[in-house]
């Protein structure tokens, strides 16, 4: 899984180079063509009433992620609007266009200057004040990735603790479109629910205690949804099937 995806163009927050930009959060319009974001474990909860959630990455890392989408880069959760059309929104959607660059154990916030909402018309919210320190708004983005990154630490520990166990296995999700053309989604894996049953009770338990355990019922029940994004697709593609 890309940890960019849809930035560009990222460099470094400073008031020198950003003095009189201006951030305008109009639409979700820079998501549209993403089939999938990273999640942190800390909103496997919140995202699990809407969405399926399930693993992405390679033998390195792994992590959780929400499936937006069935076909290509098509998000079905964007509409025509740019609206965001799910109550809940991933935080690595909300974050942008901020991120932070990491250099051994430096931590830089940097913006996306690509993004058509970058301006200097002012506007949206401005970065810095006419002194040149931080806004209120800037300072809360900075927050925002801060907790953000503390809870990435968080959710690859519990990515590795599932990898450790071997529960991980890769998945595939046969479907038919709407016109009759059959389908198969993979790339991702899911956690096995009978190895999951079957580990040794003193392992169960060193997942039960660190809330691990929950996060991984939370991520099977999820698993439901997937009927939501297969609606959304068959929604999407009527008009032209008429």
């Amino acid at each position: 899984m890309a940890q960019l995806l849809f930035y560009e163009n990222v460099a470094p927050v400073s008031p020198q180079r950003h003095g009189e930009l201006s951030i305008d959060r109009a639409d979700f319009g820079f998501a549209a063509n993403v089939n999938s974001v990273p999640l942190m474990a800390v909103e496997m909860t919140a995202a699990a009433s809407e969405y399926t959630i399930v693993f992405a990455g390679n033998e390195e890392a792994v992590a959780p992620v929400v499936i937006l989408g069935l076909e290509g880069t098509k998000n079905q959760y964007v509409d025509k609007d740019g609206k965001w059309t799910a109550d809940y929104i991933p935080a690595f959607v909300r974050r942008y266009p901020f991120v932070f660059a990491q250099q051994e154990n430096t931590y830089t916030l940097c913006v996306d200057e690509n993004w058509g909402g970058c301006n200097k018309d002012g506007k949206g919210d401005r970065l810095f004040d006419e002194k040149g320190e931080r806004t209120e708004y800037l300072s809360r983005m900075l927050k925002f990735l801060e907790e953000s990154q503390a809870h990435f630490v968080r959710t690859q520990t519990y990515c590795k603790h599932l990898k450790d166990l071997g529960l991980l296995e890769p998945m595939k999700a046969d479907f038919t479109l709407p016109g009759g053309e059959k389908k198969s989604l993979g790339g991702f894996m899911a956690v096995n629910r009978e190895k999951l049953r079957n580990l040794p009770g003193d392992k169960l338990a060193e997942l039960a205690k660190t809330d691990e355990l929950e996060l991984t019922y939370i991520h099977l029940l999820s698993m439901n949804n997937f009927r939501r994004v297969l609606e959304r697709t068959a929604k999407a593609a009527a008009p032209a099937a008429e």
